[in-house]
């Protein structure tokens, strides 16, 4: 085997590798982890004080090891046969929304050596968030849940669709029942659009409130109706969940033809 087929089988989780491999992956997860960990409590300024420069070191290091990792994937990607091509298949794989991830978690590091306004590197450090999609290509879960959202994106779609067209008219009447008594609040049709946003959520923020009759009543109804709404691409996510695990365990369900009894494939 040679050292480019060894590097991809390391590297590829739909690759079935030994022992080493399996290693390889668990520290690249705890590294993803870590990162999440680092980023989240080093804005906590008394724990940045203390320990700010042993986040540093740290911070260095994945930027070092997710570099070595990204080039090591362009490298070696060639050995999957729909990435075969030596430069074609590269810049395709490149263009793959996972490498673009692996790219955006680094990239910005050296970016900011550039002369950028500081609110461009402020953006560019924003993005170090994306180190915690890496650990999407791990998690058997987040492909179950893309396969959802792939097999029923035409439900998705319209009842998003449902959605904003219900919006739509909720602004459009609560703007024309409550522009004369709160010309300041709800001054336009896009206006009245943020109160019926917060409003079909639930959420509700009190910024922005009916005061006639007719408006109260309406914004009853109208949160009373979000309810329902926003129950619609929740039951499709769902009944989704369950037909793909359903029809996933009866694939790998099969019956002894002799005594009737039920086993399943070998993983």
């Amino acid at each position: 085997m040679t050292f480019r087929r060894r590097l991809y089988i390391t590297l590829d989780p739909s690759e079935r590798g030994g022992l080493s491999e399996q290693i390889f992956e668990f520290f690249l997860v705890i590294i993803i982890i870590l990162n999440i960990i680092t980023i989240t409590i080093d804005s906590v300024g008394d724990i940045d004080r203390e320990y700010g420069t042993h986040f540093r070191r740290f911070e260095n290091f994945s930027l070092i090891f997710f570099t070595l990792e990204y080039i090591a994937r362009i490298y070696s990607i060639v050995e999957k046969p729909k990435y075969n091509h030596p430069i074609k298949g590269r810049l395709k794989f490149a263009a793959t929304p996972l490498a673009i991830i692996d790219l955006l978690t680094f990239l910005p590091f050296y970016l900011a050596f550039l002369p950028l306004d500081l609110r461009v590197l402020r953006i560019f450090r924003l993005m170090s968030l994306f180190r915690m999609f890496k650990i999407a290509r791990y998690l058997q879960a987040l492909e179950i849940f893309k396969r959802v959202i792939v097999e029923r994106k035409e439900q998705l779609v319209l009842s998003f669709l449902f959605i904003l067209f219900i919006l739509v008219i909720i602004s459009f009447a609560m703007y024309y029942v409550e522009h004369d008594a709160q010309p300041d609040k709800f001054s336009s049709i896009p206006a009245a659009m943020w109160w019926g946003i917060a409003t079909l959520t639930t959420v509700g923020y009190g910024d922005l409130v009916p005061i006639t009759s007719l408006g109260k009543f309406l914004g009853g109804i109208f949160a009373i109706a979000g309810v329902a709404l926003l129950a619609l691409p929740a039951g499709v996510l769902s009944s989704g969940f369950f037909e793909l695990l359903y029809n996933d365990r009866k694939q790998k369900t099969h019956h002894c033809p002799h005594c009737g009894k039920e086993f399943h494939d070998a993983e």
